[in-house]
Order: structure tokens, then C-alpha cells, then sequence
């Protein structure tokens, strides 16, 4: 892994002559994504992202915590006790330098030997489950990692507005696989990622996912085609 978001964060953050990221997908062309996007304070956070700070309690664990910006929040503002876990070396290099107190650079399947009250994956945090396939996995792992009275809060964007429509209102989906499993790549600095796969959720596919690996889910708020879900154990 080139780690080029770790690379991005980490030069913003020393400025090192930061640029723009650029991410594309496979149903999308070249996109501009600013770096400080990812250090932005809480009145610059969506509605989604706010609304689950705000429940954000106890003993937090943000998985891809990237800059920093929710787990900062959490702990500083919040005075909560905030572990900022992420795969990007330099990403959780910025984390600690920010005074993250409690960072874990590693991949979530990969992490055990804790419990925590609330487990935050935000900025579409389905993402990183990759592919359906794989969705079984990362709740169960999921589930192992949350208190039994604790909360999963994590967002998602339904695609489908994506993709083409016919005169009568159907869409023009690919016939192989889920809509929302895409290929994903970062560029930056004139480097590229090798694609990475990402999984957007509609929330009746995560609703039944995650019923099926004993959760109950509460859709929190809807943001146009996005939405916050809470998670609980049945």
C-alpha cells in the first residue's frame, strides 16, 4: 500500500506543499478531494457526521479515523475517551501528533482485546466492508468489539441515483454483483493506489446484513441519498 491518503494527510498537516487528492471510482470519473475536507471542525461537518458526534458516548472507537477530525472532536470537546484506529501509517501518525491519546494502526479485523460503548465508522463507513461477500465478516468482527449495551453508529450513500435511468423511471444497473460495489482509487501527487473495492449500502440491504448477524439497526437521519444508522445487539 503507497498509503498516498496518509501521504496527503501528513503533508497538509507539516505542510509539505499539500495538493489535492484526486479519487475516482468505476462508475465515476476524476474527482477533486481537498485535503483540509479531512480536518474540517465540527460546524464544517454534515449533518450526519454532527448528528453522530453528538451521540457519540462512553468509551469510543473510530475505525478509519484518516486525520483525525472526528476522534479530536470526541476527545477534546466531548471529553470522551477516544481510540483512532486506521490502516494508514502516516494518517495515525498525524492522529497522534494532533494529541490523539489512543491510536491503533491496523486493519479492524485485526484489532481485538477491547470493548468499547460506541463504534463510529462515518464518511461511508460501509466502504470499507468492501463487497458483499465480505459483509458477514466485518459485523461479526463488529459485534465483538461492541459493549452489549454499546452502539455501532455508521453511514452510507444509496447510489442507485448514479446510474441511468429509461423514460418510465427504471434504472440501468450492471446485472453482475451489487450496485453499490465499486473499484476505488486515490491519486496524488502524480502516484495511484491500486484499486481498492468499496461498498455503498442502500439501507434495506444493511438493515437485513446486519439483523442477520444479530444487531438491531434504527435509521438515525436521512440526508438526501445518505443516512446514519445506529446498531445495537439484539
Amino acid at each position: 500500500m503507497k498509503d498516498l491518503m496518509g501521504k496527503a494527510i501528513w503533508d497538509y498537516y507539516n505542510n509539505l506543499n499539500p495538493e489535492d487528492l484526486q479519487t475516482e471510482t468505476s462508475i465515476s470519473e476524476l474527482d477533486e478531494l481537498p485535503v483540509d475536507y479531512l480536518f474540517r471542525d465540527f460546524e464544517e461537518m454534515n449533518d450526519i457526521e454532527q448528528k453522530a458526534l453528538e451521540l457519540s458516548k462512553g468509551k469510543v472507537l473510530d475505525i478509519g479515523a484518516g486525520a483525525g477530525l472526528h476522534s479530536v472532536y470526541l476527545q477534546n470537546e466531548r471529553n470522551l475517551d477516544v481510540t483512532a484506529l486506521d490502516i494508514s501509517p502516516k494518517s495515525v501518525e498525524v492522529c497522534k501528533l494532533r494529541g490523539i491519546k489512543n491510536t491503533v494502526c491496523r486493519d479492524m479485523l485485526d484489532f481485538s482485546g477491547q470493548t468499547f460503548d460506541t463504534v463510529l465508522l462515518l464518511m461511508n463507513g460501509t466502504g470499507i466492508f468492501g463487497s458483499l461477500t465480505k459483509i458477514d465478516t466485518y459485523l461479526q468482527k463488529l459485534y465483538s468489539l461492541l459493549d452489549d449495551n454499546g452502539q455501532i453508529l455508521i453511514d452510507s450513500t444509496d447510489i442507485l441515483y448514479m446510474f441511468d435511468r429509461d423514460e418510465d423511471g427504471g434504472v440501468y444497473v450492471p446485472a453482475e454483483g451489487y450496485y453499490g460495489e465499486l473499484d476505488y482509487v486515490v491519486h496524488y501527487k502524480g502516484e495511484s493506489e491500486d484499486p481498492i473495492k468499496w461498498l455503498y449500502l442502500d439501507f434495506h440491504t444493511l438493515k437485513n446484513a446486519v439483523e442477520n448477524n444479530g444487531f438491531k439497526i434504527e435509521k438515525v437521519i436521512q440526508d438526501e441519498d445518505a443516512y446514519l444508522a445506529k446498531l445495537t445487539k439484539k
